[in-house]
């Protein structure tokens, strides 16, 4: 058994990383008018230079900008897109903690034209972050398109623009087609595609919110399955896609619950990429047993070392969950990394940055162990 010299890497990681005091206090200064957007940017660009370093010194073979330049790991980017604005209102999303419920509150979404690629979305935060690794490779995260339908649902779309749903799938699946080439033309060998609705789709009370407005919460997943395949058919054979699934990051706090089954026979079968990043730090995420339906030549990257809590998990322990899950699926195709990004919004969980740093190093030495290097 050896170490991946392609994506997804036997010690991985999602993404998105505490955003920096400096970088706080940039974001406060700008929006309170003290500071520039050059001076902001200026801010951006150097905490995201000392990440990268970070990445690859604790040995990872991938590297991201932290989602620094981000207020939110989805919203971000589905406000790009053309033909999408702000609505007034808020999207009023439960989150779940040990100690209660919180709130996330982003803005409703209005679809009042053809959906539409206008720019490349995180193009030049990409080329920042290609013209700056060393070691790694530059990895992108973006949002999948079925979050899109997800957060907004048939309600978002103005019916002069789209009497029916599938001219809105198919310009939506024309604009991310667009997106995913124009990043390989950038140099993009390693893109992710984030997803929560995959994942929420196991739980029964998420299929009922979705019945409740009138859609079919029993072949949805199927739909959602054929818009990333259709975002990512034509990419160039050197870029490598994995789709991450969680079920809700929010300063510590999710909102779905319950094991892949629902989804998984059509989920590892038909999703077209080159691997599953899967949550599966506790018993929220079920057992290892839907990984059986995963072909040959997939890989899984097992979300085990938790980015909600603190307390550093026993490297151990991690081995014996990766041999548990090797009864399912081989373990040259399995891999390590956290079970979700550290920061999905600005906020961050509820940790500190020397406990993150923790967490990845346990990631990338337990990987060694079970792989080599």
């Amino acid at each position: 058994m050896s170490g991946r010299t392609s994506p997804p890497f036997r010690a991985d990681h999602v993404g998105s990383l505490l955003r920096p005091p400096r970088l706080h206090e940039a974001r406060e200064d700008f929006a309170a008018g003290r500071i520039t957007a050059g001076d902001l940017r200026a801010v951006e660009d150097e905490e995201i230079r000392g990440a990268i370093r970070m990445q690859e010194d604790v040995g990872l073979q991938s590297a991201t900008d932290g989602e620094f330049r981000r207020a939110s790991w989805h919203m971000d980017f589905i406000y790009q897109l053309g033909g999408i604005s702000r609505a007034p209102g808020n999207l009023a999303v439960k989150f779940t903690n040990p100690s209660g419920t919180i709130e996330w509150t982003p803005a409703a979404l209005h679809v009042g034209s053809r959906v539409r690629l206008d720019h490349t979305i995180f193009g030049g935060d990409f080329a920042f972050l290609r013209d700056h690794v060393v070691t790694a490779v530059p990895k992108l995260t973006i949002p999948s398109p079925n979050m899109v339908h997800y957060r907004g649902g048939p309600a978002m779309l103005d019916p002069a623009v789209y009497p029916d749903l599938e001219g809105f799938w198919a310009d939506l699946a024309g604009a991310y087609a667009e997106e995913v080439a124009r990043l390989a033309g950038l140099g993009c060998t390693y893109l992710q595609v984030d997803d929560t609705s995959l994942a929420y789709l196991n739980d029964p009370a998420q299929r009922a919110q979705i019945s409740g407005r009138g859609e079919d919460a029993g072949r949805l997943h199927l739909r959602y399955i054929g818009q990333i395949n259709a975002a990512v058919r034509d990419r160039p054979a050197a870029m490598a896609v994995t789709v991450h699934l969680c079920r809700g990051n929010f300063r510590s706090s999710w909102v779905a619950s319950g094991g892949y089954d629902f989804v998984a026979e059509a989920l590892f079968s038909e999703l077209a990429v080159d691997g599953f990043f899967l949550e599966y730090d506790d018993a929220r995420s079920g057992g290892f047993e839907p990984l059986r339906f995963v072909p040959p030549g997939k890989m899984v990257v097992l979300g085990l070392v938790t980015t909600k809590r603190p307390e550093l998990e026993s490297g151990d322990d991690l081995k014996r969950r990766v041999d548990a899950a090797a009864r399912y699926v081989p373990l040259d195709q399995l891999c390590l990394s956290g079970q979700c990004g550290f920061s999905s919004t600005v906020e961050g969980n509820a940790l500190t940055r020397d406990e993150q740093l923790a967490k990845l190093r346990l990631i990338v030495d337990t990987a060694r162990d079970i792989w080599g290097d």
